[in-house]
């Protein structure tokens, strides 16, 4: 009986993880990709046999269902993105770490299959994905920032003739106005700790995804960032970008 309960319960919390989660699945190369949201700015990718987690928060149990990571990307060290305790308790054991040196020097007693630390402008490709390094900082940029320049990373991952840009946490940088042919782009919100809805629907304009994601739009005492808003200012100025809102904020 208590076997059977044990099960039941199990079973239970993952259909509610799953019934919370929007997995979007997106044609690309050699089979679709799953992109999952998870919670704030944590996202699982799946593709062609490789799982990617980034930044993985919120409990190991939002990460039941996933096969154990194959790259762990993580873009600095504060704890809403380098979150030991889920760490911990996940399986990484064949899992290469992709995050900047100042992540790196942090890892303490966790333990990755293999461990990359990445600068701004730097790149590596595993199993036909390749991740380059980009700046993610705020404005202005002054000796006592919350992300200074070159303190962290967001990312550009290729995969399946697919670019996706991770924001990190940044301000509507030029380095992120600049950025070319990006098909999906996953764009943080939330003041005090990177910008308002105006500077990234502005940013979003400037660089022209194909399709954008608002997340990280938690902010200081849980006051959410208004994504609708953010979607209207974007389309009025150009509705050839799709603006995908998706629940990065489950209940459970």
């Amino acid at each position: 009986m208590k076997i059977m309960k044990t099960a039941l319960t199990t079973t239970l919390l993952f259909l509610s993880i799953c019934l919370f989660a929007q997995p979007d699945i997106i044609p690309a190369n050699h089979g679709d990709i799953t992109m999952t949201p998870i919670l704030h700015a944590t996202i699982v990718l799946e593709w062609n046999g490789n799982t990617i987690y980034v930044d993985p928060y919120g409990g190991a149990e939002r990460f039941t269902g996933f096969t154990a990571p194959d790259l762990v990307l993580i873009t600095h060290k504060h704890g809403d993105h380098f979150n030991k305790e889920t760490l911990e308790k996940l399986d990484l054991s064949r899992a290469e770490l992709i995050a900047p040196q100042s992540v790196v020097d942090e890892l303490g007693n966790l333990s990755f299959g293999k461990i990359s630390s990445l600068k701004n402008g730097t790149e590596i490709e595993r199993q036909g994905v390749k991740v380059t390094a980009v700046p993610m900082y705020n404005l202005p940029e002054t000796d006592d920032s919350r992300h200074p320049k070159g303190w962290g990373n967001g990312y550009v991952i290729e995969l399946g003739g697919k670019r996706m840009y991770v924001s990190g946490d940044t301000e509507d940088i030029d380095e992120m106005r600049q950025l070319k042919d990006i098909d999906f782009a996953f764009v943080c919100m939330n003041l005090p700790y990177t910008m308002e809805v105006g500077q990234a629907a502005s940013a979003v304009l400037d660089f022209k995804p194909k399709v954008v994601y608002p997340f990280h739009f938690r902010g200081r005492g849980g006051v959410f960032s208004d994504v609708q808003e953010f979607k209207r200012l974007v389309n009025a100025s150009d509705n050839s970008i799709e603006v995908r809102i998706r629940d990065w904020y489950p209940k459970n």
